[in-house]
């Protein structure tokens, strides 16, 4: 019986407030109230007994309250897209309801007024319906058990546009006061922001981004008011979105302008959709917004064994005595074979690590277990060790290293073939000054860096993808040191060694947004890439500063980078 009796609480904690319907605004204080406007989702609107009459107002649809074992105090308000012509986005409100929910969320559906008004800004009376549902949200909070500090959002298309709205601009009265609910204040405390449209002045009319965001008259559109409430956000777009995802890279400047933290994820090839629903729970989770972070634990302790290498080879780079640019002061280079025991994909990763120039570690952290975890996937992977510390004689801090790279690059080409693998499927990765080094590899192939000694150097030297891990030097504000403005200014440049020609591969950027040598030297490039259209993807962590996989929680970005690149090469279709 007390068994039957704990099972009935908790299916009443569960139900107590399961789809409940509350509109948002008193009888008749409706503002800007138009006729041919209803507030409903598509499903619910297209049925035959639909009534659009009773439907006319704003509403806060209640969802079940997680069970008592999960709740952390939280709230997540979830806001459909449909170019403010309707809310359509009835699956992602199922799928982001049952995700939050099982994370201990209390979650509300809020349907604003659609389609746009007549004679206003096509945001307006959805902006008006949602500063007063974040305000009716906060007053419930204390009967429905969860935190008035603890209000986020997820959203999609418009309804980032109107989220953004929210998150920037809450000091900025949409409608006048109605009733005590609106002397409570209307700001959010996070944001999930997936495909925000219209966010850039190409577009800000209701359309799709005419020139793509990019332009020296395009910019963030000033409805966007970025107050002193601006909430930490985590933006998510496609690459080839019609709805510009330089939307989310202005957002996230402006951001970092403010010291606001943020993640930004720009997904390689991808449309108009919400993408990386897991990064959104882990930037939330590294916010401290689920409850305490568990503890940090070391990268190499979790990744400490060989056991899916079945052979090692390691072998040199220069044939005696034919080394360019020899310096004094310098180690010798090499390059490490790993071919792993069950070999699955014909592609070659070549991993190297930072070290400002000044030393490379090819057992280190930055190394060693994105090695072995693609041996783990079945992947061969190539380890290098390139010559530091810096040429003292006049050299560029990267010249010989950049040397022993594209060195390395052809020998792995003329190796190849007899090794069952596939020499036009290369990749090269490294972090740091690693990750400067890879930017050369990628956009400076065609640039020849020593004279050819050997047949060897009659093979190319460009590779298919690259994969950045906080690169650093590749702005103009940090080409010696940490980014001097944070790379946030448009005066911060990519450096001039970068020649992006006609062999530029795709690549992935995994950042801390903390980080002295700054997020923007990943996001700047990505730009560029962008605008030459080669689609690349980038991830930046919230609060995470250099080297942020030596150490981190269970659950965040940080802790699941690794998973970034098997991604990345599986939507590229380079882990075959």
């Amino acid at each position: 019986m007390r068994k039957m009796a704990c099972l009935l609480t908790l299916f009443i904690s569960i139900s107590l407030f399961a789809s409940e319907r509350v509109p948002i605004w008193p009888k008749d204080k409706m503002p800007h109230r138009q006729d041919h406007q209803i507030a409903a989702m598509v499903d619910e609107a297209g049925k035959k007994d639909f009534n659009a009459d009773k439907n006319r107002v704003a509403y806060l649809e209640w969802f079940d309250a997680p069970p008592k074992e999960v709740r952390n105090g939280g709230c997540m308000i979830l806001i459909s897209g449909g170019s403010y012509e309707s809310c359509c986005d009835v699956e992602l409100i199922k799928l982001w309801n049952k995700t939050f929910t099982q994370l201990g969320f209390q979650c509300i559906n809020f349907v604003y007024r659609t389609p746009r008004p007549v004679g206003l800004p096509i945001y307006q009376t959805a902006w008006e319906d949602g500063q007063r549902a974040v305000r009716k949200v906060r007053s419930e909070a204390k009967k429905r058990g969860f935190d008035p500090e603890k209000i986020g959002v997820i959203s999609m298309s418009a309804g980032s546009h109107l989220a953004l709205l929210l998150a920037t601009s809450s000091q900025t009265s949409a409608y006048e006061k109605v009733d005590p609910i609106d002397e409570l204040p209307c700001n959010i405390n996070w944001a999930i922001i997936n495909a925000p449209a219209y966010g850039t002045t190409d577009a800000e009319t209701g359309i799709p981004a005419s020139r793509q965001g990019y332009g020296t008259d395009v910019n963030l559109s000033n409805v966007f008011k970025f107050d002193e409430r601006t909430c930490p956000m985590s933006l998510h777009h496609g690459g080839t979105d019609i709805y510009a995802s330089q939307t989310s890279t202005l957002v996230y400047r402006q951001l970092r302008r403010m010291n606001i933290p943020a993640e930004l994820h720009l997904y390689a090839d991808k449309g108009h959709g919400a993408f990386g629903l897991e990064r959104g729970v882990e930037f939330m989770r590294q916010m401290g917004y689920m409850g305490k972070l568990a503890g940090e634990e070391e990268l190499m302790k979790r990744y400490a064994s060989d056991d899916s290498r079945t052979d090692y080879f390691k072998m040199n780079i220069w044939p005696e005595g034919k080394t360019p640019d020899i310096q004094p002061n310098q180690c010798t280079p090499y390059l490490e074979w790993h071919t792993p025991k069950n070999l699955k994909i014909k592609a070659i990763q070549i991993i190297y690590s930072g070290g400002s120039y000044e030393g490379n570690d090819p057992d280190g952290f930055e190394v060693a277990p994105a090695r072995r975890y693609l041996n783990e996937m079945g992947m061969t992977v190539v380890t290098l060790k390139y010559r530091t510390p810096r040429p003292t004689t006049g050299l560029s801090k990267h010249t010989t290293a950049w040397q022993d790279l594209q060195r390395a690059i052809k020998i792995v080409r003329s190796e190849a073939s007899k090794r069952g693998l596939d020499p036009e499927r290369i990749g090269i990765m490294g972090s740091s000054a690693g990750g400067h080094l890879t930017l050369m590899g990628v956009t400076s192939s065609l640039h020849q860096s020593y004279l050819p000694i050997d047949e060897i150097d009659k093979l190319p030297c460009n590779v298919q993808w690259g994969i950045g891990i906080y690169p650093a030097y590749a702005l103009t504000d940090g080409s010696e040191q940490p980014n001097i403005d944070k790379g946030n200014e448009d005066s911060a440049v990519l450096v001039p060694e970068f020649s992006f020609d006609l062999k530029t591969a795709p690549m992935l950027f995994v950042h801390g947004d903390a980080d002295g040598w700054a997020a923007m030297n990943s996001v700047k490039t990505w730009e560029k890439m962008q605008q030459m259209g080669i689609q690349s993807e980038l991830h930046t962590l919230a609060t995470r500063d250099h080297c942020f996989q030596l150490k981190a929680s269970p659950g965040t970005g940080s802790y699941t980078y690794l998973e970034r690149i098997w991604e990345f090469l599986s939507s590229k279709g380079f882990n075959k």
